[in-house]
This record gives structure tokens, sequence and C-alpha cells, in this order.
């Protein structure tokens, strides 16, 4: 196996965007399989194929007000003291074809989406009219052309490509789906993402803890940011520091998972051994052991068998921070979502701009991931930051997003504006 301790090993770390450089040179990343669901399983799901309309939406023109369908060049001149009077002449009924067209000097009675009779090209408003008993109307302001009408295809053309593959579906575009008819998709499948909790103290959440003992917080943490970023988690359980049961676990889940994500075991020190089971579990084993990041600087990344496997920090704050920097876009590739990302890897939805409360000191020569709450003074957001240990899961409930501190900066000063990468 080669060695590659000098510049990417145990004996030293490396920057984020070096890491990620090893990584995706090294990994292949696979297409991801198709499946057919109907629509109400398909949100958050990423589409495997452009959708192209094959009607038009609407396919009729119909009314987007409550009012009188007319031909506009009757109303034109219509005032309040010298209104238009037209002949009513019919109602359209909702869901109904006109029976009757709009002749010269006539209107028709119209709801909102009611389909616009043959002749019409304006729909009055019915707060500029006002009905002189059974058969007039008076018309008070007069319309162009085309005012308040849906014409045929002004939502959806036919032939129109309204979504394409690589798009992940959110619940406005299962209401475009479903208004051109479509009522089954083919998406891609979502990967696997098996989680792997190690650790001599670490006890099922359920259990009362001994003096000692802790509960597991990181795969129910982990397994969250899995399922919010498109993946299944797959949680495999609690495995003590022994060698023989973490690369049976490793085994078993690089065979039925995409990816493999380790908690806890990922410092140098004799009790830790995923590095150990991942280059033994080879080739090529560990990649990275290390990274300029602060929390989650010991975090491993590595592939065995072609598939991607991640030593995890056993702090809670540590496994976010790992997360989001190099399993997050994994995922979204591997469920077929075409990137569209921001800063670092993080979409633009999810930053915002806000300005530090306080100062913030940090190390030159590491990326300091800090965790902030934004409260608004003033009509300004302010990003205030949430102190406490990576181990202290309370700080992650506490804030909103994490503020990035350069490798070239030694802080932040009160008032500098910051990006916030929220947590979604």
């Amino acid at each position: 196996m080669k060695d590659n301790r000098d510049m990417l090993g145990r004996s030293g770390v490396v920057t984020v965007e070096d890491a990620r450089k090893v990584f995706l040179e090294s990994f292949f990343m696979p297409q991801p399989a198709i499946e057919r669901v109907s629509l109400v399983e398909a949100l958050g799901r990423v589409l495997a194929s452009d959708i192209v309309s094959q009607t038009a939406l609407p396919d009729f023109a119909r009314s987007s007000m409550d009012g009188y369908a007319v031909l506009a060049r009757d109303t034109y001149g219509a005032t309040e003291s010298l209104p238009a009077y037209l002949k009513v002449s019919g109602e359209v009924l909702m869901g109904e074809m006109p029976s009757m067209p709009v002749e010269k000097g006539s209107a028709i009675r119209i709801s909102t989406g009611g389909m616009l009779p043959p002749g019409a090209d304006a729909v009055v408003m019915l707060e500029n009219t006002q009905r002189l008993g059974i058969g007039e109307v008076e018309v008070s302001k007069p319309v162009a052309p085309g005012e308040n009408v849906v014409q045929r295809g002004d939502d959806v053309e036919e032939g129109e490509r309204i979504l394409g593959a690589g798009h992940r579906l959110r619940p406005q575009d299962l209401g475009a789906l479903a208004g051109i008819g479509i009522t089954k998709i083919e998406v891609c499948k979502r990967p696997t993402i098996a989680i792997i909790n190690t650790g001599n103290e670490i006890i099922d959440a359920d259990r009362v803890p001994l003096p000692g003992q802790v509960r597991d917080v990181n795969s129910y943490n982990l397994a969250g940011l899995v399922i919010q970023a498109g993946g299944i988690p797959v949680k495999k359980g609690i495995y003590r520091d022994e060698y023989v049961a973490i690369r049976k676990a490793v085994e078993e889940a690089v065979a039925d998972s995409d990816v493999v994500a380790i908690t806890g075991g990922s410092s140098v020190g004799t009790g830790d051994l995923t590095a150990k089971v991942i280059n033994d579990l080879g080739p090529p084993g560990v990649l990275v052991h290390g990274v300029s990041v602060r929390p989650g600087k010991p975090v491993i990344i590595g592939i065995v068998a072609g598939k991607p496997v991640f030593g995890l920090p056993g702090h809670p704050v540590a496994v976010t921070v790992s997360f989001e920097l190099f399993i997050l876009q994994l995922i979204k590739r591997l469920s077929g979502e075409i990137d569209q990302l921001g800063i670092a890897g993080i979409p633009q939805a999810r930053v915002i701009t806000a300005r530090m409360s306080r100062n913030y000191s940090s190390a030159q020569g590491r990326e300091d991931h800090l965790r902030v709450s934004l409260e608004r003074r003033d009509g300004e957001l302010w990003a205030v930051p949430v102190l406490g240990k990576s181990g202290l899961i309370s700080t992650l409930v506490k804030a909103d997003g994490t503020v990035v501190v350069p490798l070239a900066k030694t802080g932040l000063e009160k008032g500098e504006k910051v990006e916030v990468r929220l947590f979604e």
C-alpha cells in the first residue's frame, strides 16, 4: 500500500480544498440507478430525465377575475361619469364550455377560472361594473385586449421543457407536473449511507447510562443530516473499540451501502482503529487523515472496494461540520442532483449576510467553523457566536448556522460583515 502520510496521512493535515481534490481524483462517481414513483412519493427526489410538456397549461383561455367577458373595444372611453352599457347575453358556468359567443355590444358573466367565451378578448372586473336589471351592465372603466385573461399556454407551452434532469423536486414542481397530467415519474434512486458508531462508552439512546457511559447522539444527528441531503441512513449499531468487530461491520456496510460513515475512532490514539480498518480493507484505503479545520481536524477520508468510507470525529459538532464539508455534496451527486453551489459547496439559498456581534479570534492556518445564532437589531441581522466545546450538542441546537473563518485570517471583528451558512 502506498504510504502517503507525508502529505495526507496522520503525521500532518491538509486543507479542505486539498482533501476534496484528493478524494475526487480517487473516487469514480457512479451513475445513479433509476426508479419510477408516484407523484406523491416524488418530493425531494431527483429527476432522472428532462420533463417536456405534451400539453399547454392552461389549455384554454380563462378569466383571472370575477367579472364580464367582453370585446375590449366596446369599453374604450368608459368612465364613471360616462360609462359604457353592454347587453348581458349569458353566463359561463364553471367547468363547462361557454354556450354562446360574445358579440359586439354584449357581455357574458364569468367567474375566476372560467373559460373565455368565443369572441371575447378581455374581462372587466366585477368592481368596475354595475348591473342594471336583468339584461344590461354598466362598465365604468375600460379594459385592453388580454386584460384579466390567462391565455392558453401562459403557464406552460406545449413542447416546453419545464424541469431538467438532476433537479430535486419541490412542492411547486409536483403541482406543475400534476397540471400537465403527469402522475408517475422517473427519479434517481437515493443512495444508502451506513452509519457505524464506535466507542466503549457509547450506549443506545433508550438506555440509562452508568458512570462513564454516554447515550448515542451522533447516529441520530448523522441520520438526520443524511435524510436532509437526500440519502437513506442505515444505522448499523454501536461497536466497541475492537479491531475485529469494527472491521466486520465496515466490510458488511461496504457490501450493502453506497457510503460508509464511522463516528468515533478517528483521532490518533491506541484505542482508535478506524484508520487501520480502512487501510487494511483497501486499496487504496485511507486517502486523508487530518484536515486543517476546527472542529473536525481528525477526519478520515478513504475508499474501500470502490465505496467512500469516512471516519468522523466523535464530537457532535465535529460530525456536523465534517458532514457539511465532505459528505453532503457527495450524497447529492450520488442521488443524481446537478450541482448548484455557492461558496465552499454550500447552496446560495442557504447563505445569508449578517454582522458579527462581537470579536472572535482564531488560529491562523486552519479553517474555523463558528456556530452562530441570528438576531435582528435595528433592521440588521447580527451573527452571535454560540461558544462551547465541540462535544456539546446544545451548541448546535442553539445555533442557526455557521460562519467560516478562512485559513489566512486570525479572527473576525465586531461589526464585520460575514456569510452565515444556514442549517437546513
